[in-house]
């Protein structure tokens, strides 16, 4: 059903910007009801942006889900910061996520330096609510005050859902009339290879956890369905930075390869509602985050921005 013609539908786009691990992502997954934002507790997770569409009988709410905002350290972190800021101009409305248990430091700081030449409308997310004592909550709220006008400031818990559907309405209020952009059941906008190669990425951070930082992309090199079985066959290609790097992926006799491969191949079925033959490769591309050309060919296109 389009909507497009009912007088007083709402709809607009809201950026979700926030250190990393603010749960942005869990955020998005939450509203959106399925897995579209890979979740680490890993700074730069999310490296494109991810649009988390919510259809709903009055209103569609097309949120993206930003790189983390923070200083850049090399060429992949300046594309990440860029796609971030030039995101907080074309959007309707800004939620800047915090994570209640952390205190207030230089990336809050520098997140509300960068919203003061914002003019979009900024909602206060404070999440993680679940973790803390009720009576922390008022010295958070007051410290945020004194640094920002926010136009709202509300708690939740993106991982439990408290208060969710509350904020849900907020946002909706301060949204313009207008059309529904995207079909009712399209839930991104991302193509399915994308999040594909995005569950391949979350599994292989997860598992490996401190011994590879985010010198790691995914590329996948052919995805098909066979008519005659109706199995999806996807062939992708783990890239990392250092020979070393790759031995922890591959792991003892082929260990935490298989480990990825399985864990991924369950999400993908998940996602794309039938059997999946999953075949994982690792390559060592030395240096890619700081060369042009890799950036490119792993989908971190500057020219659309």
């Amino acid at each position: 059903m389009n909507n497009t013609n009912n007088q007083g539908y709402k709809s607009g786009f809201i950026s979700i910007i926030g250190r990393p691990n603010a749960g942005k992502s869990t955020f998005l997954n939450r509203v959106i009801g399925q897995k579209i934002a890979i979740m680490s507790d890993k700074p730069q997770t999310t490296r494109n942006k991810v649009q988390g569409v919510l259809t709903e009988q009055d209103s569609q709410l097309i949120f993206i889900d930003t790189p983390g905002i923070h200083k850049p350290k090399h060429k992949l972190g300046d594309f990440m910061m860029k796609v971030a800021q030039n995101t907080l101009k074309e959007v309707d409305l800004v939620l800047f996520m915090v994570n209640a248990e952390e205190g207030f430091g230089p990336g809050e700081e520098f997140i509300i330096e960068k919203l003061q030449s914002v003019r979009t409308p900024v909602f206060l997310i404070i999440n993680k609510i679940d973790l803390i004592h009720p009576d922390k909550l008022l010295t958070i709220i007051e410290g945020y005050k004194e640094k920002y006008e926010f136009k709202e400031i509300v708690p939740i818990s993106a991982l439990e859902g408290n208060n969710v559907e509350r904020l849900l309405e907020t946002i909706k209020d301060y949204l313009p009339e207008g059309p529904q952009y995207y079909p009712a059941d399209q839930v991104t906008d991302h193509p399915e290879r994308f999040i594909v190669s995005e569950l391949i990425r979350e599994k292989a951070l997860h598992l490996t956890r401190e011994e590879i930082p985010h010198s790691l992309a995914v590329l996948i090199e052919k995805m098909e369905r066979k008519k005659e079985n109706n199995t999806v066959h996807v062939m992708a290609t783990i890239i990392v930075e250092r020979d070393s790097q790759k031995g922890i992926i591959i792991g003892k006799q082929g260990s935490m390869l298989k480990e990825i491969g399985k864990r991924a191949r369950l999400d993908i079925e998940n996602l794309l509602g039938t059997k999946v033959f999953l075949e994982l490769w690792v390559k060592v591309q030395k240096d890619w985050r700081n060369r042009a050309t890799h950036l490119r060919d792993y989908g971190f296109r500057d020219d659309e921005y």
